[in-house]
This record gives structure tokens, sequence and C-alpha cells, in this order.
């Protein structure tokens, strides 16, 4: 007997010496070969990058403030999100709880078997000699017992399979942090593009009811001129064709208008209604170009985080997989009271027992699952690795385009002008030229309409350089803290 034990303890010792070999690697970033500088970029950068900026920084509008403000507090995303950080935060917590034992109590136990004659053994004879009874031979009391007490089992954790699961899930619930930023920052953004973007409509609306007026007048002239003999009947039917144009826009732009208003308060978790504006869409040019955006922060982006996370959560489910195929030692320990009769039942100290058990056991041979699990938890972490190193891949790409996208738009914005002065500039010159009679209603009315599309498209032009503005600050990774959060 005290050989066996001799022996338990040495392999206890010897499990406990291996306890500095833990499983797994420790996670460490994967090369991710990233080039100096952004396609058509400087080839420097700022030390800080514009999706540092708090949202309440970097959005002046009074108004877009308080959408932004709105939407999260009640947009029903981010609440599903924080409700996801809940969860993982309570798996987390689970998880921390695995170096303590389990502990259970068993608060009562009553069992009363019977039996009959050609079963193995014989009848309880202590209970019914205390009885004053003579057993039957058949459906006799067998072994009855009535017990409480407290067991304890302990697993040792040898190998850091504990210490990984940990890891994983504290990954796990980081992760569900990033993809809440990540849902706000895409909320924040659509709530900007589209406050812009109705920004857009007032303008376009503005210009529409400006030509409507412009038609009016010069449908006034050629009435006038019609009933002097001066112009044929074709003219006052192609101005008023032109006119009705101007007028079908109107209505059309008011539709885009109340969509909008609708689709920004829905964002913002509200009913549909109208929604103020405090400026317009000049209000929020800027004419600077970011200096340079640190090409390593896109690893800053909330996908790029969460994806990291992942792998890292993967990398340690591969030394918990590799554990279970070692040896666990578990220590359990058992302690109450014990009887075959009910009277005896809490008799201390002649009810007491008491049991501790040290148990070492190896897997030998599941079927290959054990070795199944370990190799597709490698293959797992692989993947998690190509996931982290594409989305790297995306962020690049989306920081690039939407550089790019910046400085284009601001090139075409300002030929655009140009177009505008040129033809605000032909619809004076024609409409003095017609009064001299030196030209036709049909340059007037080709005069009017290109200005027209050249006001349109410069208002466009205006929302397309706000929303790439928004769209880098977005794929920059900002939009998820305030300026109490960020300090």
């Amino acid at each position: 007997m005290n050989k066996l034990r001799n022996i338990f303890l040495a392999a206890i010792g010897l499990l406990l010496t291996l306890n500095a070999c833990k499983v797994g690697k420790d996670y460490q970033r994967p090369d991710l070969d990233l080039p100096n500088s952004y396609r058509n970029g400087p080839a420097t950068a700022d030390t800080t990058s514009i999706g540092d900026i708090p949202w309440d920084e970097f959005f002046k509008d009074s108004t877009l403030l308080a959408l932004i403000d709105t939407a999260i507090i009640y947009n029903y995303d981010l609440q599903r999100a924080l409700k996801n950080i809940e969860i993982a935060d309570q798996i987390n917590r689970e998880a921390r709880a695995q170096y303590l034992p389990d502990i259970n109590a068993n608060i009562a136990t009553f069992d009363r078997s019977y039996r009959s004659e050609n079963f193995y053994s014989s009848p309880t004879a202590k209970w019914y000699e205390e009885n004053g009874k003579e057993p039957p031979k058949n459906m006799y009391g067998y072994t009855p017992q009535h017990s409480s007490g407290i067991s304890l089992s302990w697993e040792l954790d040898i190998w850091g399979k504990i210490r990984r699961q940990n890891e994983s899930a504290a990954a796990n619930y980081l992760q569900t942090h990033e993809a809440r930023k990540l849902i706000q920052t895409q909320l924040v953004a659509d709530i900007a593009q589209g406050y812009y973007n109705l920004l857009m409509l007032d303008a376009q609306l503005e210009v529409a009811r400006r030509n409507l007026q412009l038609t009016d007048s010069t449908l006034r002239i050629i009435q006038l001129q019609y009933d002097a003999g001066k112009t044929t009947s074709l003219a006052i039917q192609q101005t008023k064709s032109q006119r009705l144009s101007a007028l079908s826009l109107i209505p059309q732009l008011e539709r885009e208008v109340a969509i909008q208003e609708n689709s920004l308060r829905a964002l913002a978790g509200q009913m549909p209604d109208s929604v103020a504006r405090t400026g317009q869409l000049e209000d929020f040019l800027e004419n600077s170009v970011f200096a340079g955006v640190p090409l390593y922060m896109v690893t800053n982006r909330p996908d790029v985080r969460a994806s990291e996370l992942a792998l890292r959560a993967t990398n340690a489910e591969v030394g918990v997989a590799q554990a279970y195929r070692y040896p666990s030692l578990t220590i359990s320990a058992e302690g109450g009271v014990n009887s075959m009769l009910p009277s005896n039942w809490v008799s201390i100290p002649g009810s007491l027992f008491g049991d501790i058990i040290g148990s070492i056991t190896q897997p030998i041979f599941n079927r290959r699952k054990l070795k199944t699990d370990f190799e597709v938890a490698k293959l797992e972490r692989d993947k998690a690795e190509l996931d982290f190193q594409e989305d790297v891949l995306t962020a690049i790409n989306e920081i690039t385009n939407s550089l790019i996208t910046l400085e284009k738009l601001r090139e075409e914005h300002d030929i655009t002008v140009e177009r505008v002065e040129v033809a605000q500039l032909g619809i004076k010159q024609s409409d003095l030229l017609f009064k001299a009679g030196r030209a036709s209603y049909l340059e007037i009315i080709n005069a009017q309409q290109t200005a027209i599309e050249s006001e349109l498209e410069l208002v466009s032009l205006k929302q397309q350089l706000l929303l790439a503005r928004v769209d880098l600050y977005r794929a920059l990774g900002g939009g998820w803290q305030t300026k109490e959060e960020s300090n």
C-alpha cells in the first residue's frame, strides 16, 4: 500500500515538474509586410490619424451631432452589440473560474432498494434486526442508504490548458467590444452621409425652384414676343415643355428629402418625421488635404483588431486541443454523514465518512478524436491568420481608395465650379442676344438647361466630397469614441 502511494506521489511530482512545459505557443503578430506608403500618397506620414479624432470633434453641425448622439443610444444594432458584450463577459468570467475546484453539496439522499431470493446477496440483516423483523425471501430490503455530504473535484492546470482557455475567452470578449466599435463607426458614417445627402437634396431643390422661376420669366418674354408676332407657337410649346420638366423635378426631390429624413430617424431609433437642418453643404467643405495617414494605423480599425483577436483566440485553442492529449491530474474529496438507518442519519461521529482520491489519467485511444481536434485547431489558426492578413489588405485598399477619391473629387469640383460660372454667363449673354433679336429661343433654352445641369452636378460633387471625407474617417476607424473617451 505504501509502495503504491509512493508511486502516485512520485507521478504527481513528475507532473508538477512538467508544469513549466506549457502547451501551445504564445501569440505573435504575423508579419504583415506593409508597404512604406499608400499608392499616390506621401512617402512620410503624420504620427496621428484623423481616425483618432472623436466624432463629436470631427463633425461640426449641431443637428448632425444630436442625430449621432441619439443613434448611439437607441440604434437597435448597437443595443444588440452591447448585449453580445454582456454575454461574452459572462463566458469570460466562467473561464476564469476554471482554476477553482467544483464543490457540490448533497443535501439529502434516500436510497431504499429491494431484491428477491435469486439475487446474489442477502437482506440487510442489521436493518431488520433493529426493527425486530424477520427478512422475507422476496422483495427484502437491500442496503438502505441515508446520506448527506460535500464533494470536491479539482483538476490541476498541469499543461496550462485552463490558461489557454482563459486566453481564448478573453480574446472573444474583447472581440465583442471591437464588434461594437465597428457597428458604431459604420453607424456614425451612415448618419453623416445621410445628413449630407439631405443637404444636397435641399440644395438641388433650391436650384430646381430657381430654374423654375427663370423658365417662367423666359416663358413670359416669349409669350410677349408671340403676341407681337415676333415668334411662333412652337417656341411657346417648347418653353412650356422645359417649364414642366423643371416643375416635375421639384416633387421628385421633395419625395427623396422625405425618404432620407425617415431613413435618418430610423437609424437613430426614432419614428418617421422631419429633420432640422442647421447648415448648408458649403459650410462643411474643407480645402485642406490630409498631409498623410500612418500606414500602421490600419491595425487600429475595429474590424482589423477584431480579426486579430479572433487569431489570438484560435491560437489559444491550439494549446487547449494539445493539452487534452496529455495526462490530467484530478484530486477529489468527499465527506459527510451516511447511515443505513434513518435514526442514525446525523449521528456523529458514528455516521461520519470521508474520501480523498487522486487520479492521473492518460488518453490512449479515442478513435483519433484528440489528434483530429488538435490538427483541426492548427488549421483553424492558419485560416484565422489568413483572415487577419486579408482584413489588413482590405483596410489599406479602402483607405487608399478614399484618399484617391478625395483628391480626384477636388479636381472635378474645381472644374465644375468653372463650368457653372461659364453657364451662368451663357444665360446672361443669350438673354441679351434674344432681346436684341440676335439669338433664338432655342439658344436660351439650351443655355438654361446647361446651367441647371452644371449647378446640379456641382451640388452633387460637394456632397460627394463630404461623403468621401466621412468614408476616409470611417476607413481609418474613426467614429467610436467621444472627447470624454479619448481623454
